[in-house]
């Protein structure tokens, strides 16, 4: 890898600021168009957020972590940067795409690395139905919401509720429900990547929803499709010792 130019980038915090000067000071910096690789420091959060920003640079990421959990993040060092960089393994991601039209007849379309879900914005439950490359495949689901996730995003909301964590490389997304109450024992399901989701709001107008892509939320959303954008991909730089498939496959067995 070619690391003649190295950006830092850092989250709107004291600690990921400070960090961010240090390393600059110690390793230099560039703009991020100008860069071979992107060096990112805050938490999970702001690695999406980079991700995002940086999608049209074609330019690996490194996450260091400076917020809360970091499960994206590798650890914060000032030492031996460039060492790291070159020694650190590669992950391509490809992004969920999502459709969404509201009652209004207004369309929007976002991508998310991790997750699009779908949420009640009121005190009711939603009523929603789920079909699969155009097949209804769930008439009616009263829930608080559902969410469609990537490997990557698996071990992030889906698996707060309970939603399956998926190996890097399966080519395989989860469609997860959150607090199901009809059908009660419908936990979710497992689908090939070239799956196409369509996700209906029933009473839409009684039981509004948001749709959210990672942060890009649409309120009031009647129908909504997700599907892998396979022509959208980003590259991530993890530790060897601390790559993201192994903390995938880690996760699974914690107590």
């Amino acid at each position: 890898m070619t690391l003649h130019h190295v950006a830092v980038v850092a989250a709107d915090t004291p600690e990921a600021r400070a960090a961010r000067d240090t390393l600059r000071a110690r390793h230099g910096d560039v703009p991020p168009d100008q860069a071979d690789v992107i060096v990112a420091l805050g938490g999970d959060g702001f690695m999406l957020e980079t991700l995002h920003r940086h999608l049209d640079h074609n330019v690996p990421i490194f996450g260091m972590n400076q917020g809360s959990v970091g499960f994206l993040m590798n650890r914060y060092q000032e030492d031996g940067l460039r060492e790291r960089l070159r020694a650190a393994q590669p992950v391509v991601i490809h992004p969920l795409s999502m459709r969404a039209e509201t009652q209004a007849g207004v369309r929007s379309e976002a991508m998310a690395f991790n997750e699009v879900s779908l949420l009640r914005e009121t005190r009711q439950a939603a009523k929603l139905r789920i079909s699969v490359d155009d097949r209804v495949r769930l008439p009616e689901l009263i829930c608080d919401g559902v969410m469609v996730c990537t490997a990557a995003g698996s071990t992030a909301y889906n698996a707060s509720v309970y939603g399956p964590i998926l190996p890097m490389g399966s080519n395989v997304m989860a469609v997860t429900p959150i607090s199901a109450f009809r059908p009660r024992r419908w936990r979710g399901a497992i689908l090939p990547h070239t799956a196409r989701v369509g996700i209906q709001v029933l009473e839409a107008g009684k039981r509004p929803i948001s749709a959210v892509a990672d942060y890009t939320e649409v309120r009031d959303a009647v129908t909504v499709e997700v599907r892998e954008n396979r022509d959208v991909s980003v590259t991530m730089l993890f530790d060897p010792e601390h790559n993201l498939e192994e903390r995938i496959l880690a996760e699974q067995f914690m107590p």
